[in-house]
Formats: C-alpha cells, sequence, structure tokens
C-alpha cells in the first residue's frame, strides 16, 4: 500500500488495496491512521458491488441512515448521487458537512463514482476546517468558543431540494461553533452554510453577519483545500468531523453517478 499526498494538509490517494476484499488487520489500521493524517482518502480503480461498499464502510462503525431516506425500504443506508441533463439540482452544490442537523451527525462517508461527466469536470473539493479555525485571529477565536449554533435539515431538503419532510420534521440539532476532534484532539471550526441557520444567544443581524463571515472564510481561502478529480470506479473516504466539501457543478447537461454511504459517530460534537 502506498499513500500519496494531494496537497501538504489534506488528501492523499491511496494505491495497492483491493477495497473488494475484506481488509487484514494492518492494511485498516495503515487506512485509519492515513484518514485521522489526510481526512481525504481517494482509492481508484475499485470495482465493488454495493455489498462490497458497505462491507468496507462497516470496518469504520455502523451505517447512517440519510433523514431523506428513513421510510425507504429497498436500501436505506446507500444514497444514490445523480445528476443528468434534466437534474434541477445536484447534491452537495454547496459547502457543507454531511448531515450535521443529526444527533451524532456521520464520523466520514464514502462516495463510489461509477459514472463521470462524458465532457470532464464534476471535481469535489474538500476544506479542512482544522486549518479553517487555525487561520483566525486569537481574538476572533476567543470570542467563537463556547458558542452554540443551530444546524436544521430543514434549510437544504425542504429549501433546496423541495422534499416533504416526514412526520415530525427533518432532525435539528445544536453543535458548538468550536469544536475537538475526538481522535485527534484538535479544534476545529464546525459551522457549515449547507446546514447551520443561527448561533444561538445572539440578535439574527449579529448571527447573520458572524455566519456569512466564517462561511466567506471557508469558500475564499483556497489554501484550505484540496480538489479530487474523479474516474470511473473511484471510492473517496472522507472525515466528515474535520472537513466540509463542495460538489462542483461545471458539466451540465452531461451526467454523473455515485452510490454514497455514511458511517455513524459515536458521540456529539463537542
Amino acid at each position: 500500500m502506498q499513500i500519496v499526498p494531494i496537497t501538504p494538509h489534506i488528501g492523499a490517494e491511496v494505491t495497492g488495496v483491493d477495497l473488494s476484499r475484506p481488509l487484514d488487520n494492518e492494511q485498516f489500521a495503515r487506512i485509519h491512521e492515513a484518514h485521522l493524517k489526510w481526512m481525504v482518502l481517494v482509492f481508484r480503480d475499485q470495482h465493488l458491488s454495493r455489498d462490497e461498499h458497505k462491507a468496507f464502510a462497516r470496518r469504520f462503525g455502523p451505517l447512517h441512515v440519510h433523514p431523506m431516506h428513513r421510510l425507504r425500504s429497498d436500501d436505506p443506508e446507500m444514497l444514490q448521487v445523480r445528476t443528468t441533463g434534466e437534474s434541477a439540482y445536484t447534491a452537495g452544490d454547496g459547502w457543507h458537512t454531511d448531515v450535521t442537523c443529526d444527533e451524532l451527525p456521520p464520523m466520514g462517508s464514502m462516495l463510489y463514482v461509477t459514472e463521470t461527466p462524458a465532457c470532464g469536470g464534476g471535481d469535489t473539493m474538500y476544506a479542512d476546517t482544522y486549518l479553517a479555525y487555525e487561520l483566525l485571529s486569537d481574538t476572533m477565536k476567543q470570542m467563537l468558543e463556547g458558542l452554540v449554533a443551530v444546524h436544521d435539515g430543514a434549510l437544504p431538503y425542504v429549501g433546496a431540494y423541495k422534499s416533504t419532510p416526514p412526520p415530525g420534521g427533518y432532525p435539528r440539532n445544536e453543535h458548538p461553533v468550536i469544536a475537538t476532534h475526538p481522535e485527534t484532539g484538535r479544534k476545529l471550526l464546525y459551522v457549515n452554510s449547507g446546514f447551520t441557520s443561527h448561533i444561538k444567544d445572539l440578535r439574527s443581524n449579529e448571527s447573520r453577519a458572524l455566519l456569512d463571515m466564517l462561511f466567506r472564510h471557508i469558500a475564499e481561502t483556497p489554501r484550505l483545500t484540496c480538489r479530487v478529480q474523479w474516474e470511473p470506479n473511484t471510492l473517496t473516504f472522507w472525515d466528515n468531523r474535520c472537513t466540509q466539501h463542495h460538489a462542483v457543478w461545471d458539466y451540465q447537461p452531461h451526467s454523473r453517478y455515485g452510490e454514497r454511504v455514511s458511517i455513524i459517530a459515536d458521540q456529539r460534537p463537542s
């Protein structure tokens, strides 16, 4: 197995491993260590069935069921990510962290892309939220420490995707603005434009101004990011606790197709 960095601080390509086969303990340990270090791992030339895709993910924990799929009976653990020339939107076309509206957001996600646009394009950008925190001024860090933000599933699922909420509505939970990664112990910025609606105990105009500044900080600081160029049969595994990502929709009217599974975290962000 070889691990080749994409940038000096986020992203690496992993070669010499066949994810369709069960990992031995040494392989799992190396992938787990690389995942914590690089946050985004890219595995190319993989040929996976759905069961093999999910078996790899389950080595890291139980699988997550997306809030929009809770009533599905066929395969609720598998999220299809399909964009065609007729699509009104593409999933993830904006900076976000997956499903932070949940009480226990996914610790990681694995997207396996089998069809890429014939014209090129369709990359995914990933941002390092450790570095996003570290680049803030000490005064800003002190101000944000202890603040709590609300993450609301209705923002993307109803507001952007126009879906019908399930009984009881989509999840809505509170998480710290500055969180600590449970395995590395490093602090990170934990708000995202996809799900974070407001910061508690601030006036609405104060909350909006502060969140907009933090969202721009992610979107407009290129040094935070790496960019994954998809090829057919590529699987990318990202640490959802310390990254954001943006699926670039620059290939209309061409198509892209992938399938995603996510792993449930074992504790709330704190």
